[in-house]
């Protein structure tokens, strides 16, 4: 008898080989250092491939085991999901346990992706070996969402959570870390340059996959909501069982991303949580990256310049590959439902969901907004002869002026209007009509991209109707916050009163030109004592 079924399975693996690669074979109890940074590598590798959907990730050449697979894997994912995947799928790849979190509940109520109070775990998975590899990747894409990571810094009950945040510092945010956007959004850390950047990947609801440089589009908020950069957990599987370590068992554990690094307590409010390194007292952002560059980081503001603008140059590439995905699709030629979704950041409605945009551009306005504090807070850093300003130049307003007119030129958005010519926006004019993008999919292409003249409209086939809908919804696009608790299925009328939550008068100033055009002129210091002094 047992001659008969090791005969047939010869006969199964010779017959198609490719089954036996299914099994999940757990090899090792755990996750070793060498593991981790071989997990990282992979990381690295998929973030730099440039590849533009999860899918044609894992199955190009920036997959060390593709072809391992079989006929291929689906590895559709949105932004919760890619992180958790690409883990399981190195785990299943390298014999390695895993183990995931397969439902949370809120701490307060509400719906757990938007919880004010957060959420804590619930059930949990457990892959020790034997099981389908593929099927394994299916069970965590249909477990995790946002809500997932929605789990504040003191939660260590059982069940563990799966992530802990990490301690802002070299080799603890690495490709493979998490980072939760506290509005609902995951990305995956891909890659840290040697000047502090953190560069992350994130996929859509559509499947597509992005990539950028984290900073303030990255909001915070209540510690219980579970904001920044998370790690997994160690995991030790021991006869036949997986322990998960503890917030007090893990060396990199650390609070401070949620209440500062100075004299920072769990009781106190976060708000007044402060940032310090070496002594000198900073906002969160800009300690992020200076201790990832290990203090190493000296500013040159036409480095920074060119930097941030060739990012938000990619990220409004990224926004018109959106656009034309819901003009493909038709969504524009369709009627104008008669309310907004129940909330335009969140919802479960198909159209809304995969083809609107208010989340997008509203961390694209942030990141513009950010630009522009950062731009105005370095030029008074070198007014004030800060000795972290790297620049040596002669006339610093003269050579960011230069910067900033060629990377504004070189940087150049071309949509097809609805009459099928090209249009061709210059960066400076996606700025001088940022808060007149529109992200409603039932727009025109022309109404997307913020057209306000006659010439550029001609080709517009919105109805009298839809172009009420714009008018009436320049408000939200005035608000960058997303506020996710809040009802907003709004009608045209409803926009038009004003009603609370509807958005806001009048937009931030995103405008780095002016902020450079009207900078002052710095004294040169003279060493020479003027005669008779």
């Amino acid at each position: 008898m047992l001659l008969r079924v090791i005969l047939a399975l010869v006969v199964v693996l010779w017959v198609n080989p490719a089954w036996a690669n299914q099994t999940w074979r757990v090899t090792k109890p755990e996750w070793t250092a060498e593991d981790e940074r071989g997990y990282s590598d992979f990381i690295q590798k998929i973030g730099e491939s440039g590849c533009e959907t999860p899918d044609d990730c894992i199955n190009s050449n920036a997959n060390p085991y593709r072809g391992t697979d079989g006929r291929g894997i689906n590895f559709n994912a949105d932004c919760a999901d890619l992180v958790y995947m690409l883990r399981a799928y190195y785990a299943w790849k390298n014999g390695l346990p895993f183990t995931f979190v397969n439902g949370v509940s809120p701490r307060g109520g509400g719906d757990v992706r938007f919880s004010t109070k957060g959420n804590r775990a619930g059930g949990r998975s457990h892959i020790t070996g034997g099981e389908s590899g593929r099927t394994v990747i299916n069970w965590v894409r249909d477990a995790v969402s946002s809500a997932t990571y929605r789990i504040g810094p003191d939660m260590d009950e059982n069940p563990l959570t799966d992530l802990y945040p990490v301690k802002i510092q070299p080799g603890s945010i690495r490709p493979g870390t998490a980072i939760y956007d506290v509005n609902g959004h995951v990305a995956l850390v891909y890659k840290v340059g040697e000047d502090g950047r953190v560069y992350y990947m994130d996929a859509h609801p559509d499947f597509t996959l992005t990539r950028s440089v984290f900073g303030a589009q990255f909001g915070r908020d209540l510690p219980a909501m579970g904001a920044g950069f998370k790690n997994f957990r160690p995991i030790r599987l021991e006869k036949g069982r997986i322990t998960i370590a503890k917030n007090n068992q893990i060396a990199d554990y650390s609070i401070e991303q949620f209440y500062g690094n100075v004299n920072s307590n769990p009781r106190d409010d976060w708000r007044n949580g402060k940032f310090s390194y070496n002594g000198l007292e900073v906002g969160f952002y800009e300690y992020v990256r200076i201790a990832m560059a290990g203090g190493k980081v000296s500013f040159n503001p036409l480095a920074e310049l060119k930097a941030t603008m060739k990012t938000l140059c990619n990220d409004l590439y990224d926004r018109q590959r959106f656009v034309e995905m819901a003009i493909e699709a038709g969504v524009d030629r369709k009627p104008h439902p008669e309310r907004l979704p129940v909330n335009i950041y969140g919802t479960d409605s198909m159209e809304w969901e995969v083809y609107s945009t208010p989340s997008r551009d509203a961390r694209i306005k942030t990141a513009f907004r950010a630009f522009r504090d950062d731009m105005e807070r370095l030029i008074g850093m070198w007014m004030k002869r800060d000795e972290r300003m790297s620049y040596d130049g002669l006339n610093l307003k003269e050579d960011l002026q230069k910067a900033y007119a060629y990377a504004a030129d070189v940087c150049t958005v071309v949509y097809t209007n609805s009459a099928g010519r090209r249009v061709s926006l210059r960066y400076q004019d996606v700025v001088d009509r940022l808060f007149r993008l529109s992200f409603d999919p039932y727009d025109c292409i022309e109404r997307r991209w913020g057209a306000s003249s006659p010439e550029e409209l001609a080709s517009c086939h919105n109805t009298s109707g839809k172009n009420r809908w714009y008018e009436a919804q320049q408000r939200l696009r005035n608000q960058i916050d997303r506020t996710y608790d809040a009802r907003m299925d709004f009608t045209a009328k409803d926009l038009e009163a004003r009603a609370p939550g509807s958005g806001a008068d009048n937009p931030p100033d995103v405008d780095v030109k002016r902020t450079i055009d009207n900078m002052g002129y710095r004294t040169p210091i003279t060493t020479m004592q003027p005669p008779g002094y």
